[in-house]
């Protein structure tokens, strides 16, 4: 669905529908799809999503797109401390997706700028070989190459057992940090 008379719409009327596009999502929206649905550029919509979160909107950036956030009161946010290399990267992550934990994000403690937090929103095996591909296809390294390995996950997950098996295979791993 394309709107044809996009170009047409004030600066106003378009972060509106492209608000209300975003909470109609399941699953996050490219930029470069809501470029084309309201026919402006990428860099407008990039422009559009910083007034709205400026003006106090939840919008979350994901490597998937844009996602307005929404949590199920049956489900519990965790967060992890974990520590290994970048090449174990696929390996953490797994474990954690494969129990049922949704990964919202992930956060380390710089030195110099502090709180240094990207959002992931990984959900599936699909999300997450998608994310490890971006690294191979964008030659990048990963947020915690800046703390040796150490980094913090928020995690959402069904309940206290399923968190506490998760734990226990990181654990046994050796990919937590441990006190």
């Amino acid at each position: 669905m394309y709107i044809i008379e996009g170009d047409k719409l004030d600066s106003n009327e378009r972060r509106e529908k492209i608000l209300s596009s975003i909470k109609k999502q399941i699953q996050p929206i490219k930029g470069t799809e809501l470029a084309k649905l309201y026919n402006v550029s990428r860099q407008v919509i990039v422009q559009d999503i910083a007034i709205l979160r400026a003006a106090g909107e939840s919008i979350i950036a994901t490597p998937q797109g844009y996602i307005f956030p929404f949590s199920s009161s049956s489900t519990i946010k965790k967060t992890i401390a974990c520590c290994h290399r970048a090449d174990e990267i696929f390996d953490e992550l797994a474990i954690m997706v494969d129990m049922g934990a949704k990964i919202i994000d992930v956060m380390v403690d710089h030195p110099v700028y502090g709180e240094i937090k990207a959002n992931l929103m990984i959900n599936s095996r699909k999300d997450l070989n998608d994310f490890v591909k971006s690294f191979k296809n964008l030659k990048a390294e990963p947020l915690s190459s800046l703390t040796e390995g150490v980094h913090l996950h928020t995690i959402e997950v069904p309940d206290e057992e399923t968190y506490n098996e998760i734990i226990s295979k990181l654990k046994k791993e050796d990919l937590l940090v441990e006190e």
